[in-house]
């Protein structure tokens, strides 16, 4: 049985937003995936409205129920409390252990046969993932079963999520130098600007974004950073002389600052594809800067006690194995390393190594390519499951 040949199979997803844009990022990118390349009907549910529509302009914050791109997004509220069984999808999955509602579970537990349930699971390079991943998890109470399903970097796990077309469009993207100036042009870069080292900037508020513009401004090679409104604000505010909107700019040394406005996903994957270095932020950006064959830094979504330190370092260990400049550099950034808290004195041997580094990012590409796509991994689990049940 295969299941994106089955046209009436559904499928919930529900995402609570902590991350402003990632969580919602990543769901929106597997509905739409889910609904275009396997015809599934996708029901979203989603908690934070606003933040979706930040991402996603056509979203009314204000709707309880919405159809937006062939998907239903229902505002997922603490009302949502009664269902019956005619409710429940084929397959359910709940992004990052986001706790469905109960009775949403009471009406799965009634259906024959019962549903799919998925806890899809967040982004790391740790080892261990290996062994949990698919791995059975029984209800307490209720003859209900769900399995953990996490992404990942190797075979052994489900891989990281990816359009069909994205590797061929982002390739003819990059091979037009027409159309990327078209692109970028939309923004108000000017020739020498699209000229320069271009740089995307998308961090969290305690990054040290003024040392490093004070390192970028000083330096001999032009740098233009592209930093979406709301980002890094103090840093740019300080940098503009005023307080940063969407088309300020300011030019001071060799540094070249330009505010961009939020995009949607599709030009924000563009802004990656046309910048030679991109910072990014979360799980979301950070596997499209991934697909997008470009160097870039992650800043990881911070965690009590440093957690995230601890990732951060497990995927560079896979990611930058020999590549010290980018390993120290990202360390920094992070906060994550006591031996040079300053990025600045760091940048002149990353610069120095960008051109290896594109290299390399061509190379990863390649590697995570062969490991398949999130969604379709997922998808034949799904369907594995399925066809071993009784009746």
């Amino acid at each position: 049985m295969s299941l994106p040949s089955d046209p009436a199979l559904t499928l919930a997803l529900f995402c609570r937003v902590v991350d402003n844009y990632g969580d919602i990022g990543i769901c929106w990118r597997l509905a739409r995936q889910l609904q275009r390349e396997h015809g599934i009907v996708v029901t979203l549910w989603v908690d934070d409205l606003p933040s979706f529509r930040r991402i996603c302009p056509e979203v009314d914050p204000s709707a309880a129920l919405q159809q937006i791109n062939g998907v239903t997004v229902r505002h997922w509220t603490t009302q949502d409390g009664e269902f019956t069984q005619a409710d429940i999808a084929d397959i359910v999955i709940e992004f990052f252990a986001c706790d469905i509602p109960p009775g949403y579970i009471a009406a799965m537990a009634q259906c024959e046969p019962r549903p799919v349930w998925f806890n899809l699971e967040g982004l790391t390079a740790e080892a261990w993932v290996e062994g949990c991943h698919t791995l059975p998890s029984s209800h307490p109470r209720l003859p209900l079963t769900k399995h953990f399903f996490f992404p990942g970097f190797t075979a052994k796990t489900g891989g990281l999520m990816r359009e069909a077309a994205l590797d061929g469009e982002r390739r003819q993207f990059q091979a037009d130098a027409t159309v990327m100036a078209a692109f970028l042009g939309q923004f108000g870069l000017t020739a020498q600007e699209m000229a320069s080292t271009k740089i995307s900037l998308f961090c969290y508020p305690h990054a040290p974004v003024a040392a490093l513009f004070g390192a970028w401004q000083g330096g001999a090679q032009a740098i233009t950073c592209l930093v979406p409104e709301g980002v890094a604000t103090q840093a740019v505010d300080a940098f503009l002389g005023s307080a940063s909107r969407p088309g300020a700019a300011a030019t001071r040394g060799a540094l070249t600052v330009r505010v961009l406005p939020f995009v949607p996903q599709p030009d924000y994957d563009r802004l990656l594809w046309a910048c030679d270095l991109n910072f990014v932020r979360g799980e979301d950006s950070f596997v499209r800067a991934q697909w997008a064959g470009r160097p870039f830094i992650w800043h990881i979504y911070p965690q009590d006690e440093n957690l995230h330190h601890k990732k951060l370092r497990a995927f560079l260990q896979r990611y930058a194995a020999g590549l010290d400049s980018l390993s120290a550099l990202s360390l920094c950034w992070n906060g994550a390393t006591q031996d040079e808290p300053d990025p600045a004195p760091l940048w002149p041997a990353f610069d120095a190594a960008l051109p290896a580094l594109h290299a390399h990012a061509d190379e990863w590409q390649r590697q995570m390519l062969a490991n398949g796509d999130l969604t379709s991994n997922l998808l034949n689990f799904a369907a594995s499951l399925r066809s071993s049940r009784p009746g």
